[in-house]
């Protein structure tokens, strides 16, 4: 069972024929039987679809087009639909394989769900999303993880029994970016299912422009307001801005962001990102979203 792996790549817009070709490659080497399928959730450039139509003509790989685009718990739930095998290895298309032991890794682990987690590459100061991955760097590391196994899980990197996986699919509620991975694992909690906590990280290279990553962190904090009820005690957002009980003090909170927000957008979309204000933007945009 161990040695019959369906290796499952979502993607959008990103030419991933690289990180098949490496991956496959380790397939074969370790004389597995496996399969690679990429499914692309209704990407928008052309470019980006015809470059990846070479994963047709590798042996063992499939690239699928599906339209329109579903979100990332259905495209996630339609490759476990896809996999022939009981075995499944999800890879987020942006990643990249860092070490020619990866796929090992994982065969040789243990357990119904295993975490391998991700390594942040090289960067430039002046990317929010480089800072703020560097930032975190500390918590992906295996000892970090354990304390919090459930929390503390991301759909680039794991590798799942088919079983669990259509027993427990992805939420396709969750259409916007963000959270899917967390209520995942909330769920598996809630269903007994262990996750295995291992180092055997990919490699996490792109930044997108500092404007594009506050789009996106705004959608997610939207997402997350949407589905508060199902996610908390499993975001720290929600724990930190529902421990203010004092109503004055959020709305001293909105004020500054209404006032203070668009000065700390054109920080965080600057040359110079700080932290520390990417923080305080974040909080304020939460509350400041309406019920």
């Amino acid at each position: 069972m161990k040695h019959e792996l369906s290796i499952l790549i979502p993607v959008f817009n990103t030419v991933c024929v690289q990180l098949v070709s490496n991956i496959r490659q380790q397939a074969l080497d370790a004389g597995i039987t496996f399969e690679v399928i990429v499914a692309d959730d209704g990407s928008t450039d052309p470019q980006t679809i015809e470059a990846n139509q070479a994963i047709n003509a590798m042996e063992h790989c499939r690239y699928i087009c599906r339209q329109p685009n579903a979100g990332r718990a259905a495209i996630r739930n339609f490759l476990a639909r896809k996999a022939q095998y009981p075995r499944l290895l999800f890879i987020d298309s942006h990643m990249s394989v860092i070490s020619p032991r990866y796929l090992q890794g994982y065969l040789d682990a243990e357990g119904e769900v295993v975490y391998g987690g991700y390594i942040v590459g090289q960067g430039d100061a002046s990317s929010l999303r480089y800072r703020y991955e560097k930032d975190c760097e500390p918590q992906h590391r295996a000892t970090e993880r354990r304390k919090r196994p459930y929390q503390h899980f991301h759909t680039c990197n794991f590798a799942v029994s088919r079983d669990v996986m259509l027993a427990y699919p992805f939420d396709e509620r969750f259409r916007r970016y963000g959270y899917e991975d967390v209520l995942f694992g909330k769920r598996l909690k809630q269903g007994g299912i262990s996750i295995t906590h291992i180092e055997n990280p990919l490699g996490f290279n792109t930044f997108e422009p500092n404007q594009q990553f506050l789009r996106k962190t705004e959608e997610a904090l939207t997402t997350l307001h949407d589905f508060r009820d199902d996610l908390r005690g499993y975001s720290q957002m929600l724990t930190l801005t529902e421990g203010i009980h004092i109503g004055f003090v959020k709305l001293l909170i909105r004020l500054w962001h209404c006032l203070a927000g668009p000065m700390e957008r054109r920080n965080l979309c600057g040359r110079h990102p700080n932290l520390t204000i990417f923080k305080l933007y974040k909080i304020g945009y939460y509350l400041s979203i309406k019920n």
